[in-house]
């Protein structure tokens, strides 16, 4: 913890970037960290990321937030947030590589170590979690706390998660002593669907198949069904989350075209599969009861090769 304040002490020039596809955990953290930073360091801080959901449009400063990066600029410090591996932090892992220092704050148990300081805490719920638990409580103001709010909301699915822990509710409470609206923050940000993306969940929904005697729930997208939606990816977030509570269901599984045989693929666990085996075998990772990876091959190719490691737990 030291560390890490010194060197951002001593930094002229900080970056701050999180994973591609960044969701609310991702958004908050960077938000947080960056509020942080300019809040009791006065620094000039630079946050990367790629396009993320309109609903988190409330947090201060998200206007700040740049989607490409100068390539011939050296950040004294860059700080990855939220993020597994360096290829994970997309376009920014160019300046993140080229940095004089580099910090790693996480909390995925895959975490790769891939920074000078690593600081990756698995048991916590969120990296907001783990941040809240680096900053120094009196300095976190409204804003803030927002930021760190969100991200727990979101990967704790609303508390409902098993990742959600006495610690992680305390946290939550000092939070929202701060002053937050945890009611609209949750609703815009986690609940609030527009009408076309009432559709989609709705077609994922009536599409889905029951595979595994029926311990298993997996729902595809494709890019012809996107396009006719005109729905980009931010809009399919709460789809898994959906299917995961179907009744006897072990796993849900939900997949999206990212182009021509190419799926995005997302994991839920309700009991003991460990999913962040599954997505590490395949080249991704995540947490044991939540994890995703990107695959190869047709629908059904994807579908038999994810099935088979999950009917391999189930009959352990």
């Amino acid at each position: 913890m030291e560390q890490i304040w010194k060197l951002i002490e001593a930094a002229d020039t900080i970056g701050i970037g999180g994973h591609i596809r960044p969701d609310g955990d991702c958004v908050g953290s960077c938000m947080a960290l960056y509020q942080y930073i300019r809040k009791v360091y006065e620094k000039n801080v630079h946050v990367y990321l790629e396009t993320f959901s309109d609903s988190f449009a409330f947090l201060k400063g998200i206007e700040k937030i740049e989607h490409d990066v100068e390539q011939e600029k050296v950040f004294d410090l860059f700080i990855s947030l939220d993020c597994g591996a360096a290829e994970r932090l997309g376009f920014s892992e160019y300046s993140f590589l080229k940095a004089k220092k580099t910090i790693n704050i996480d909390h995925h148990i895959s975490n790769e170590n891939f920074g000078m300081i690593n600081h990756v805490e698995a048991e916590a719920s969120s990296t907001c979690e783990v941040l809240f638990g680096l900053m120094e409580t009196d300095r976190i103001d409204k804003e803030i706390a927002e930021a760190l709010y969100l991200g727990i909301v979101h990967d704790t699915g609303v508390f409902k998660h098993s990742n959600t822990s006495r610690k992680t509710m305390e946290i939550a409470g000092d939070l929202i002593e701060k002053g937050i609206s945890s009611s609209k923050i949750i609703d815009e940000s986690f609940y609030q669907k527009t009408y076309m993306q009432n559709q989609v969940l709705g077609r994922c929904l009536l599409e889905s198949i029951m595979v595994l005697d029926g311990k298993c729930i997996v729902s595809c997208i494709n890019q012809k069904i996107m396009n006719f939606y005109n729905a980009s990816p931010k809009d399919l977030d709460g789809v898994i989350d959906q299917l995961r509570v179907t009744k006897g269901v072990e796993v849900a599984v939900f997949m999206y075209e990212l182009e021509n045989r190419i799926y995005k693929v997302s994991m839920r666990s309700n009991n003991d599969v460990d999913v962040s085996r599954i997505a590490q075998f395949f080249g991704g990772g995540g947490h044991v009861k939540a994890a995703g990876c990107t695959m190869n091959g047709s629908y059904y190719d994807v579908i038999n090769n994810l099935t088979e490691h999950i009917e391999n737990q189930l009959k352990k």
